[in-house]
């Protein structure tokens, strides 16, 4: 299953996210961020075509990839559930929620469930800390999320609803 909202990536979708972006100053990380958006991430396929044109090793490529959390080498499930680790949602009991979520979805951070529907992901703030802890799917944000108010939303997302507040 392909998530829809992402196309697929050929070589010529990345020679031109490369060629619109690689006069712009640090080029890597705007080109990388454009094949992510349209692809849902970035493919090891793509990394010598990216390494060639911007005159950089595949390892300096592959380093930036792997360095930042926010980049993806596998397609993403059909939702990416997002759980915010800053300090304040910590202090409101993210990492409990973290937990509740791993052993619910049978997955760790950066992976996916094995029907493809749910990608779980740590992101850093989500600025709504005095309503933590927080979570993000797709580009909703969701405060004071309890474990049973992250159960619903999971069955949610394999329902396709999504209507929890």
């Amino acid at each position: 299953m392909f998530n829809s909202t992402f196309q697929p990536w050929t070589p010529q979708l990345v020679r031109d996210e490369i060629d619109a972006l690689k006069h712009k100053p640090g080029a890597l990380l705007p080109i990388l961020h454009a094949i992510q958006d349209r692809c849902g991430h970035v493919p090891h396929e793509a990394v010598p075509i990216i390494a060639e044109s911007l005159q950089l090793t595949r390892a300096e490529v592959h380093g930036v990839i792997s360095f930042y959390h926010h980049f993806r080498t596998a397609p993403p499930g059909r939702h990416v559930l997002q759980i915010c680790r800053a300090e304040a949602c910590q202090a409101r009991g993210s990492r409990a929620l973290e937990m509740h979520a791993r052993e619910v979805l049978g997955i760790d951070y950066h992976q996916t469930t094995a029907d493809r529907e749910i990608t779980l992901e740590p992101v850093y703030c989500l600025g709504n800390c005095a309503c933590g802890p927080s979570l993000r799917i797709g580009d909703r944000i969701y405060g004071r999320v309890t474990p049973q108010k992250l159960d619903l939303l999971v069955d949610e997302m394999t329902t396709q609803v999504l209507e929890v507040s």
